[in-house]
Protein backbone atom coordinates (compact mmCIF):
# COMPACT_ATOMS: atom_id res chain seq x y z
CA UNK A 1 0.00 0.00 0.00
CA UNK A 2 1.42 3.39 -0.97
CA UNK A 3 1.51 6.52 1.15
CA UNK A 4 -1.13 8.03 -1.14
CA UNK A 5 -3.49 5.12 -0.44
CA UNK A 6 -3.29 5.72 3.32
CA UNK A 7 -3.65 9.51 3.09
CA UNK A 8 -6.82 10.01 1.10
CA UNK A 9 -9.02 13.01 1.77
CA UNK A 10 -11.44 15.44 0.11
CA UNK A 11 -9.24 15.91 -2.96
CA UNK A 12 -9.51 12.16 -3.64
CA UNK A 13 -13.31 12.27 -3.51
CA UNK A 14 -14.64 15.29 -5.38
CA UNK A 15 -18.28 14.18 -4.94
CA UNK A 16 -19.22 17.13 -2.74
CA UNK A 17 -21.77 14.88 -1.02
CA UNK A 18 -21.20 16.80 2.21
CA UNK A 19 -22.82 19.87 0.66
CA UNK A 20 -26.22 18.22 0.95
CA UNK A 21 -25.48 15.56 3.60
CA UNK A 22 -25.82 12.75 1.06
CA UNK A 23 -24.38 10.07 3.31
CA UNK A 24 -24.84 7.30 0.74
CA UNK A 25 -22.08 8.91 -1.35
CA UNK A 26 -19.56 9.30 1.47
CA UNK A 27 -16.45 7.19 0.73
CA UNK A 28 -14.90 5.13 3.51
CA UNK A 29 -12.19 7.71 4.06
CA UNK A 30 -14.68 10.61 4.15
CA UNK A 31 -13.66 13.24 6.71
CA UNK A 32 -17.29 14.00 7.50
CA UNK A 33 -18.13 10.34 7.97
CA UNK A 34 -15.13 9.78 10.21
CA UNK A 35 -15.37 12.97 12.28
CA UNK A 36 -16.01 12.16 15.92
CA UNK A 37 -19.11 13.35 17.75
CA UNK A 38 -16.79 15.25 20.07
CA UNK A 39 -15.19 17.11 17.14
CA UNK A 40 -18.54 18.06 15.66
CA UNK A 41 -19.93 19.16 19.01
CA UNK A 42 -16.87 21.26 19.77
CA UNK A 43 -16.98 22.84 16.32
CA UNK A 44 -20.65 23.80 16.68
CA UNK A 45 -19.96 25.28 20.11
CA UNK A 46 -17.04 27.29 18.74
CA UNK A 47 -19.24 28.72 15.99
CA UNK A 48 -21.66 29.89 18.68
CA UNK A 49 -18.99 32.12 20.25
CA UNK A 50 -20.04 35.71 19.67
CA UNK A 51 -17.42 36.88 17.14
CA UNK A 52 -17.27 33.59 15.23
CA UNK A 53 -21.05 33.50 14.99
CA UNK A 54 -21.22 37.07 13.74
CA UNK A 55 -18.67 36.31 11.00
CA UNK A 56 -20.63 33.27 9.85
CA UNK A 57 -23.99 35.06 9.92
CA UNK A 58 -22.75 38.11 8.01
CA UNK A 59 -20.94 35.94 5.46
CA UNK A 60 -24.11 33.93 4.88
CA UNK A 61 -26.10 37.15 4.57
CA UNK A 62 -23.74 38.53 1.92
CA UNK A 63 -23.66 35.25 0.01
CA UNK A 64 -27.45 34.90 0.02
CA UNK A 65 -27.98 38.40 -1.36
CA UNK A 66 -24.97 39.03 -3.57
CA UNK A 67 -23.45 35.70 -4.65
CA UNK A 68 -21.84 36.16 -8.09
CA UNK A 69 -23.04 39.78 -8.12
CA UNK A 70 -20.32 41.61 -6.20
CA UNK A 71 -16.57 41.78 -6.75
CA UNK A 72 -14.12 40.80 -4.02
CA UNK A 73 -13.54 44.50 -3.27
CA UNK A 74 -17.27 45.11 -2.88
CA UNK A 75 -17.76 42.01 -0.74
CA UNK A 76 -14.92 43.07 1.55
CA UNK A 77 -16.38 46.55 1.99
CA UNK A 78 -19.82 45.13 2.75
CA UNK A 79 -18.43 42.53 5.16
CA UNK A 80 -16.40 45.18 7.00
CA UNK A 81 -19.47 47.40 7.36
CA UNK A 82 -21.69 44.56 8.53
CA UNK A 83 -19.07 43.62 11.13
CA UNK A 84 -18.94 47.20 12.37
CA UNK A 85 -15.33 47.75 11.34
CA UNK A 86 -14.05 51.32 11.48
CA UNK A 87 -10.34 50.92 10.82
CA UNK A 88 -8.76 48.69 8.16
CA UNK A 89 -5.11 47.75 7.85
CA UNK A 90 -3.41 46.88 4.56
CA UNK A 91 -0.31 44.67 4.38
CA UNK A 92 0.98 45.37 0.91
CA UNK A 93 3.86 44.30 -1.28
CA UNK A 94 5.65 47.30 -2.77
CA UNK A 95 5.00 45.75 -6.19
CA UNK A 96 1.28 46.28 -5.55
CA UNK A 97 1.59 49.64 -3.82
CA UNK A 98 -0.26 51.38 -6.65
CA UNK A 99 -3.17 48.95 -6.30
CA UNK A 100 -3.10 49.34 -2.52
CA UNK A 101 -3.26 53.13 -2.84
CA UNK A 102 -6.33 52.73 -5.02
CA UNK A 103 -7.88 50.30 -2.54
CA UNK A 104 -7.22 52.76 0.30
CA UNK A 105 -8.98 55.53 -1.64
CA UNK A 106 -11.99 53.28 -2.17
CA UNK A 107 -12.10 52.23 1.48
CA UNK A 108 -11.80 55.85 2.66
CA UNK A 109 -14.59 56.84 0.29
CA UNK A 110 -16.73 54.35 2.20
CA UNK A 111 -15.88 55.93 5.54
CA UNK A 112 -13.11 53.66 6.80
CA UNK A 113 -9.87 54.72 8.42
CA UNK A 114 -7.01 53.01 6.58
CA UNK A 115 -3.49 52.25 7.81
CA UNK A 116 -0.90 50.40 5.73
CA UNK A 117 2.49 48.78 6.18
CA UNK A 118 4.49 47.88 3.06
CA UNK A 119 6.75 44.85 2.82
CA UNK A 120 10.03 46.81 2.85
CA UNK A 121 9.24 48.56 6.14
CA UNK A 122 12.31 48.73 8.40
CA UNK A 123 14.74 48.71 5.46
CA UNK A 124 16.69 45.71 6.80
CA UNK A 125 19.55 44.55 4.58
CA UNK A 126 19.27 40.93 3.44
CA UNK A 127 22.83 40.26 4.61
CA UNK A 128 21.85 41.17 8.17
CA UNK A 129 19.67 38.08 8.47
CA UNK A 130 22.08 35.74 6.72
CA UNK A 131 20.68 35.59 3.19
CA UNK A 132 23.51 34.33 0.92
CA UNK A 133 24.95 36.78 -1.57
CA UNK A 134 23.81 34.71 -4.58
CA UNK A 135 20.19 35.15 -3.51
CA UNK A 136 20.35 38.92 -3.16
CA UNK A 137 18.43 40.17 -6.16
CA UNK A 138 15.66 42.71 -6.77
CA UNK A 139 17.04 45.16 -4.21
CA UNK A 140 19.21 44.83 -1.09
CA UNK A 141 16.48 44.93 1.58
CA UNK A 142 14.29 42.09 2.81
CA UNK A 143 10.55 41.87 2.62
CA UNK A 144 9.62 42.20 6.29
CA UNK A 145 6.33 40.38 6.97
CA UNK A 146 7.02 40.01 10.70
CA UNK A 147 7.41 43.76 11.23
CA UNK A 148 4.41 44.39 8.96
CA UNK A 149 2.31 42.18 11.23
CA UNK A 150 3.69 43.74 14.40
CA UNK A 151 2.95 47.27 13.19
CA UNK A 152 -0.58 46.36 12.15
CA UNK A 153 -1.09 44.61 15.50
CA UNK A 154 -0.15 47.85 17.29
CA UNK A 155 -2.75 49.74 15.26
CA UNK A 156 -5.49 47.37 16.50
CA UNK A 157 -7.29 47.41 13.17
CA UNK A 158 -10.78 45.95 13.01
CA UNK A 159 -9.84 44.12 9.81
CA UNK A 160 -6.58 43.57 7.93
CA UNK A 161 -6.23 43.02 4.18
CA UNK A 162 -3.30 41.23 2.51
CA UNK A 163 -2.24 42.67 -0.83
CA UNK A 164 0.16 40.45 -2.75
CA UNK A 165 2.72 39.23 -0.21
CA UNK A 166 5.22 36.74 -1.63
CA UNK A 167 4.87 33.00 -1.06
CA UNK A 168 6.66 32.35 2.21
CA UNK A 169 6.44 35.94 3.37
CA UNK A 170 2.67 35.52 3.61
CA UNK A 171 3.26 32.44 5.78
CA UNK A 172 5.20 34.52 8.31
CA UNK A 173 2.71 37.38 8.13
CA UNK A 174 -0.21 35.10 8.99
CA UNK A 175 1.86 33.51 11.74
CA UNK A 176 2.37 36.86 13.47
CA UNK A 177 -0.77 38.86 12.68
CA UNK A 178 -3.23 38.94 15.56
CA UNK A 179 -6.37 40.59 14.21
CA UNK A 180 -9.02 39.43 11.73
CA UNK A 181 -7.38 39.14 8.31
CA UNK A 182 -8.57 38.53 4.77
CA UNK A 183 -6.77 38.39 1.42
CA UNK A 184 -7.55 40.68 -1.50
CA UNK A 185 -4.69 39.84 -3.89
CA UNK A 186 -2.49 36.73 -4.11
CA UNK A 187 0.75 37.52 -5.91
CA UNK A 188 1.47 35.78 -9.19
CA UNK A 189 3.60 37.96 -11.44
CA UNK A 190 3.37 35.56 -14.39
CA UNK A 191 -0.43 35.41 -14.57
CA UNK A 192 -1.24 38.98 -13.56
CA UNK A 193 -2.00 37.84 -10.00
CA UNK A 194 -4.43 35.12 -11.05
CA UNK A 195 -2.88 31.99 -9.50
CA UNK A 196 -5.85 29.88 -10.56
CA UNK A 197 -4.92 30.28 -14.24
CA UNK A 198 -2.47 27.33 -14.29
CA UNK A 199 -5.15 25.15 -12.68
CA UNK A 200 -7.72 26.05 -15.33
CA UNK A 201 -5.18 25.44 -18.12
CA UNK A 202 -3.45 22.35 -16.69
CA UNK A 203 -4.90 20.34 -19.60
CA UNK A 204 -3.30 22.66 -22.15
CA UNK A 205 -0.78 25.46 -21.70
CA UNK A 206 0.24 24.45 -18.17
CA UNK A 207 0.13 20.69 -18.78
CA UNK A 208 3.83 20.71 -17.94
CA UNK A 209 2.89 21.11 -14.27
CA UNK A 210 1.58 17.54 -14.23
CA UNK A 211 4.88 16.10 -15.36
CA UNK A 212 6.97 14.56 -12.60
CA UNK A 213 10.35 16.18 -12.12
Amino acid sequence: MTTQDTCRSCIDCGRKACQKSNESLYPEYCLTKNASKEQLTQTRETYMEEYNNEVMVQTAKIQSKYYEKLTRVEETILFAKEMGAKKIGIATCTALLKESITLAKILRAHGFQVFSACCKVGAIDKREIGIPEQYIKHGPNICNPILQAQILNEEKNDLNIVMGLCVGHDVLFHQYIEGPTTTMVVKDRVTGHNPAAPLYTSHSFYKKLLNEE
